[in-house]
C-alpha cells in the first residue's frame, strides 16, 4: 500500500471517529433521552447532502485535571454550512455526547469562526443548543470563549438573521448567546434555560423549584417571554426554523424572495363586513381577520403564548413577506401593557432591520392602567414600541378596525410617526378616549351639579352620543389627512396588497449617528 493510500485511509478512519462524537454508548444515551445527536439534527435541518463541515479535527487545549488524556475530534460542537430551500445558511450544533457539550475555548473558537463566516458571506446563522455549560476544567478560558461568542452575536445583530433552538440544557452564561439572537425555539420537557439552577435557587432563596418550572419551554414562552416558540419534538423545531427563514432575507441588504401566489389578490371576505360587534365593548378574534386577508390564510405567529393581547407574526400578501402586528380584542380588550409593548417592539425592530414591511391592525382602547403597570415602568416599555415604529423605515401600512384611543393610537403606527398608508374601516373610532370617560372630563362641573339621578343619566347619555357622533367614526381623522382612506372591510386584502406594491421602492434613511438610545 502506498504512503498516499495509507494517509487517505487514516483520514477516512479519523472522519469516522469524529462522526461518532463521544462514542456509541454516549449516542445511545442521547437517544434514550429522546434526543438526537448534533449531526442528526443538522441532517434534518439542511437540504439533503448540502452540509459542508468545518473543523472536524479540532480538539481542546486543556491539560489540567486529567484533560490531557481526553481528546475527542470536534470537541463538542459540529459546525459548517449548507442550504435550506437552496439558500445558504451557517450552522453550529452542540454535541452533548462529548463532555456534555460543555464549552471550551476550542469549541468557542469553532462557533466564532462559523459566525464570522456567516456575517462575511451575508447568510443566516443557526445555533442548535444542547450543552452542560462552561467546561469547568478550563476556568477563565471557558468564560473567554462565551464572551467571544456574545461579542459576535451583537456584531451580527441586524446584519444577518440569527435563530437559536434549545434542545437540551442551557444554563448560566450560556443563555446569553440565544438571548442575543432574533428568535428562540425551545423543546418542551427536554430543554431549559436559566442563569442559576434549582439547587442554587434553593440555597439562596429557599425556593423549591424544578428545572421545568424554573426555565422550561412553557415558562419562557408564557411568563418571561425569553423564547418565542415551544415545540413538542425536535423534528417540529427544525421544520419551524425552515419555515421561519422562508419569511426572512439572507441579510440586511437583501429582500425576502417572493413566493408564487395563487390566492386571488382581489378576493373579498364578506365575513369582515360583519366581524365588528355592534356593542363596542364586545370582543372578537383578530386572528380571524388576519387569516381572512393574508395569502391562503397562512400565518406564522411569533410569541403566541406570551402577551396574548397583541399578535405578532409573519404572513404573505401576493407572495410578499410581511410582519403583522395586531391588537387582540379577545384578550384584555387588546389593551397595551408592559409585556405587549416589549413583545411588539422587538418584533417591529426585527422586521425593520431586515427589510420586511409592517402591516399593523389596530383595535386598542389604550394602555393598561394601575399601580402594577406604573411601578413596572409601563411608560418606558410603551416608549419602546413607540421608538420602534418611529425608527422603522420599511413600508408601514396601518388599518384601524375599531378603537384607537389616546397615546395608544399614536403608538400603533399612526400617520404621525411615518405610517406610509393608513386605512380605517367605517367602524373605526379615533379619539383621545372613549365616550364615557370623555364626558366625565368635559362635563365634570355640570355632572356635579345634578341632584336627580335620572336627569344626570339622561344628560350623560346625550353627551356621550354627541361625543360618539363626532369621534366614533374615522371621518374626523380623515378630514385632516391622518387617514388616507376609509375602506370597506371585505376589500382589506386588496387594498393592503395595492399599498404594498406602491411601496416596493420606498427609500428612507434616518439621520446619521453612532447609534440610537432606545429606552431600555
Amino acid at each position: 500500500m502506498s504512503e498516499i493510500q495509507k494517509a487517505i485511509d487514516k483520514l477516512m478512519e479519523n472522519r469516522q471517529t469524529a462522526r461518532m462524537g463521544g462514542g456509541q454508548k454516549a449516542i445511545d444515551k442521547q437517544h434514550e433521552k429522546g434526543k438526537y445527536t448534533a449531526r442528526e439534527r443538522i441532517a434534518m435541518l439542511l437540504d439533503e447532502g448540502s452540509f459542508e463541515e468545518f473543523d472536524m479535527f479540532v480538539t481542546h487545549r486543556c491539560y489540567d485535571f486529567g484533560m490531557d488524556a481526553k481528546h475527542t475530534f470536534g470537541d463538542g460542537v459540529v459546525t459548517g454550512y449548507g442550504t435550506i430551500a437552496g439558500r445558504l445558511v451557517y450552522v453550529f450544533a452542540q454535541d452533548f455526547t462529548v463532555t456534555a457539550g460543555s464549552l471550551s475555548i476550542s469549541l468557542a473558537d469553532k462557533i466564532c469562526k462559523v459566525m464570522d463566516m456567516a456575517v462575511h458571506n451575508g447568510a443566516p446563522c443557526i445555533g442548535l443548543n444542547d450543552s452542560g455549560g462552561a467546561r469547568i476544567q478550563e476556568g477563565v478560558n471557558a468564560l473567554a470563549g462565551y464572551a467571544n461568542i456574545f461579542q459576535r452575536n451583537v456584531m451580527a445583530s441586524g446584519v444577518i438573521p440569527q435563530i437559536s433552538a434549545i434542545f437540551g440544557p442551557c444554563a448560566g452564561g450560556a443563555v446569553y448567546s440565544p438571548a442575543l439572537t432574533d428568535f428562540i425555539i425551545m423543546r418542551r420537557e427536554t430543554s431549559n434555560m436559566f442563569l442559576t439552577g434549582p439547587k442554587v435557587v434553593k440555597t439562596v432563596t429557599g425556593e423549591d423549584v424544578t428545572q421545568e418550572q424554573l426555565g422550561g419551554a412553557n415558562m419562557h414562552t408564557t411568563k418571561s417571554g425569553v423564547a418565542q416558540f415551544a415545540v413538542d419534538s425536535e423534528e417540529e423545531g427544525l421544520q419551524l426554523i425552515r419555515d421561519l427563514l422562508s419569511y426572512m432575507p439572507q441579510n440586511y441588504t437583501a429582500l425576502v424572495p417572493d413566493q408564487p401566489c395563487t390566492d386571488d389578490i382581489a378576493r373579498k371576505e364578506d365575513i369582515l363586513n360583519d366581524i365588528i360587534p355592534d356593542n363596542p365593548n364586545k370582543p372578537y378574534d383578530m386572528m380571524e381577520v388576519i387569516k381572512a386577508i393574508v395569502d391562503d390564510g397562512k400565518f406564522l405567529e411569533s410569541a403566541a403564548a406570551y402577551a396574548k393581547n397583541i399578535i405578532t407574526g409573519f404572513a404573505r400578501f401576493n407572495g410578499q413577506s410581511v410582519g403583522i402586528i395586531a391588537n387582540q380584542p379577545k384578550f384584555m380588550a387588546g389593551v397595551l401593557d408592559i409585556n405587549a409593548s416589549r413583545k411588539a417592539a422587538r418584533f417591529v425592530r426585527f422586521c425593520d432591520a431586515f427589510n420586511i414591511p409592517l402591516v399593523t391592525l389596530v383595535d386598542v382602547p389604550g394602555f393598561l392602567p394601575g399601580t402594577a403597570q406604573e411601578y413596572g415602568g409601563v411608560i418606558t416599555h410603551g416608549a419602546k414600541l413607540l421608538f420602534a415604529y418611529c425608527e422603522a423605515t420599511v413600508p408601514k401600512i396601518t388599518v384601524t378596525l375599531r378603537k384607537a384611543y389616546g397615546g395608544a393610537y399614536i403608538v400603533m403606527s399612526s400617520k404621525h410617526i411615518r405610517g406610509d398608508v393608513n386605512y380605517a374601516w367605517p367602524t373605526a373610532e379615533i379619539a383621545v378616549m372613549g365616550a364615557s370617560g370623555a364626558v366625565e372630563v368635559l362635563h365634570a362641573k355640570a355632572l356635579s351639579a345634578f341632584e336627580n339621578k335620572e336627569d344626570k343619566a339622561k344628560f350623560v347619555a346625550e353627551k356621550e352620543q354627541e361625543y360618539r357622533d363626532k369621534f366614533s367614526n374615522p371621518y374626523n381623522a380623515a378630514r385632516y389627512g391622518y387617514i388616507d382612506d376609509v375602506i370597506e372591510p371585505r376589500n382589506t386584502r386588496f387594498r393592503v396588497i395595492r399599498a404594498l406594491e406602491s411601496l416596493r421602492n420606498k427609500r428612507m434613511h434616518n439621520p446619521a449617528k453612532r447609534h440610537n438610545n432606545i429606552p431600555l
